[in-house]
């Protein structure tokens, strides 16, 4: 048998120095790559919130409020209150809060709570704010929503429903808080936390759209979610 032949280590070829640099600028290139991108991004998402509050274009069968900021369900009555919508979907609403607790908030439209406003305790987040808006909307033959939210959550807002509901037209109304009427966004530090983490949010439910609509379902729905099951009345404030 002959014998086998082997190598030295000496002659084993290594990485010359310029091919370390080489792997080395790759590197540092792609990292830049992705910080200009992911900086272009913000600023595009940035372009697509309104710093100032106007009228929706025109009115719509449904609106829908999503809970979390101050104003928001206000400002819902109040479009409700001016024919915007024939009926308001208040989603997310604590278990614990009854439409009498709401309506203190806005005490100026208790008759609205009386007749035309829905109640919705079971959105925990606003994927779930999405499928609990498409069980109302549906159960209800709404084409088109007015989404009420606040100014830095209405991407993600949009991108949420816009997914589950592709069919119904969706048009945005967003609230302006005060700390934005008040002071430069960028000159307040908690604003811009709350911008990066928004704009962080954001990416991830793009992500997870992008990926559904090629099949791929990252975290799928879950059975409570799911359009196939029972559609759940959702409480009206009349019965609270």
């Amino acid at each position: 048998m002959q014998p086998r032949s082997t190598q030295p280590l000496t002659d084993r070829p290594q990485a010359t120095p310029r091919r370390r640099f080489g792997l080395v600028r790759a590197a540092v290139l792609a990292v830049l790559a992705l910080g200009v991108m992911l900086t272009g991004g913000f600023v595009a998402f940035l372009m697509q919130l309104r710093v100032e509050e106007s009228k929706p274009s025109r009115v719509a069968d449904g609106i829908v409020v999503l809970t979390g900021g101050s104003s928001r369900v206000s400002d819902a009555v109040e479009l409700l209150a001016s024919g915007y919508g024939k009926r308001l979907l208040i989603s997310g609403v604590h278990r614990t809060n009854g439409a009498s607790d709401i309506s203190r908030s806005v005490p100026e439209s208790k008759d609205w709570f009386g007749c035309c406003v829905d109640l919705d305790r079971s959105a925990v987040n606003t994927r779930s704010n999405a499928v609990e808006t498409r069980r109302w909307a549906t159960e209800r033959g709404f084409r088109s929503l007015i989404v009420v939210t606040s100014n830095y959550h209405m991407p993600r807002a949009i991108a949420e429903m816009s997914h589950v509901m592709p069919d119904i037209e969706l048009i945005p109304f967003s609230v302006i808080g005060d700390k934005w009427r008040d002071e430069v966004w960028w000159s307040s530090g908690a604003t811009m936390r709350l911008l990066l983490s928004e704009y962080a949010k954001y990416l991830a439910v793009e992500a997870r759209v992008r990926l559904a609509r090629l099949g791929i379902e990252i975290a799928p729905e879950s059975p409570e979610q799911a359009p196939e099951t029972a559609v759940r009345r959702p409480t009206t404030a009349l019965a609270n």
